[in-house]
């Protein structure tokens, strides 16, 4: 196998969740009131292994993934991460391998996960300040842990994203102390619009500060200038401070919806393969690894679900849709 084996419906990105544990009890996507220390996480029996991540990155290669991206939970929680990057960097369609973290454990790891072949890392950093970023991540952790990671990422060579979830009412203050920041430094940053992510983050439309009230913002102080986009399905709405090579962007999937570019796939901890980011159900793989199944089955398998999807839930979100239940974030990954 291989041939790259073209689907009719691009398939370039596949993010893959190697825990669903976390450091946090982010209020965003494990609030402690249901994540608190007795609540039941995966056993290690059910979590896939490394060499069944790198055979299911294989197979999703034939059929044209180009791009990885590690997440969780957090994954720097889980034991050995860089040896799994290093098997995933010698499969030959793979061009990119980037990692979502919240930045605690990464200036530890910066240097192993260059070395093994991480190529970016995503930081989520919710807010400068210290009380507030405590109040977020429910866990009385400060920012100098995190941007102590960041600033080491970026001096063993990583590229670094700052990714901000912004929820009005709890850090929407924090929007031009982050801008001025990250502008300093040369660090490109990420607006993420407050998303129905999961049936546990006490999601309301009110809440949401839109791409076009950020922009709007950050464009009255600093003048944005726009940047054309790397590739088709990129989500986010890239602006560069004019003058300058700094970067910052806008993912803007509650008020300017991108369901008909989209071409991610989502690999959760324990082996289902999500089409969505908000999907209620997933399709499982890992019983297809643990059977005599063969790899021209499983490619098969995945071409029907990847085919077939039909999702379409930014597009179409209702107050009823909100309410439905949907996959935690900390078990599919971002």
């Amino acid at each position: 196998m291989n041939s790259l084996d073209t689907l009719a419906r691009p398939l370039r990105d596949l993010r893959i969740s190697v825990t669903d544990r976390c450091n946090f009890r982010c209020s965003y996507c494990m609030p402690k009131e249901i994540f608190g220390k007795d609540y039941p996480f995966m056993k290690q029996a059910d979590i896939l292994s490394f060499e069944e991540i790198v055979r299911l990155a294989t197979l999703f290669s034939t059929l044209g993934v180009e791009k990885l991206r590690l997440t969780g939970g957090e994954p720097l929680l889980r034991k050995d991460l860089p040896k799994l990057v290093t098997q995933l960097s010698k499969i030959p369609s793979i061009k990119y391998i980037t990692l979502t973290t919240n930045g605690v454990f990464l200036a530890k790891y910066a240097q192993s996960l260059l070395d093994a072949g991480i190529c970016r890392v995503n930081v989520s950093l919710d807010s400068l300040n210290n009380e507030v970023f405590k109040a977020i991540n429910n866990m009385n952790i400060g920012v100098e842990p995190v941007l102590k990671g960041i600033f080491k990422a970026r001096d063993v060579g990583l590229e670094v994203k700052v990714n901000m979830v912004v929820k009005k009412g709890l850090n929407d203050e924090q929007i031009m102390p982050m801008v001025r920041f990250f502008k300093e430094e040369g660090i490109n940053l990420r607006f993420i619009e407050f998303m129905d992510v999961g049936s546990s983050n006490g999601w309301n439309m009110k809440d949401v500060v839109t791409k076009k009230e950020l922009y709007e913002k950050i464009h009255e102080q600093y003048p944005l200038e726009p940047i054309d986009r790397d590739y088709f399905g990129e989500v986010a709405k890239r602006y560069r401070y004019k003058g300058t090579k700094a970067e910052v962007g806008f993912i803007s999937s509650v008020s300017e919806t991108f369901c008909g570019s989209c071409t991610r796939a989502r690999l959760s901890t324990d082996g289902k393969l999500f089409t969505c980011l908000f999907a209620s159900s997933g399709y499982d793989l890992r019983t297809l690894l643990r059977s005599d199944t063969t790899d021209e089955e499983i490619v098969e398998r995945i071409r029907n679900v990847w085919e077939k999807r039909d999702d379409r839930y930014s597009e179409i979100r209702t107050e009823e849709s909100t309410s439905k239940r949907k996959i935690e974030m900390s078990y599919i990954g971002g």
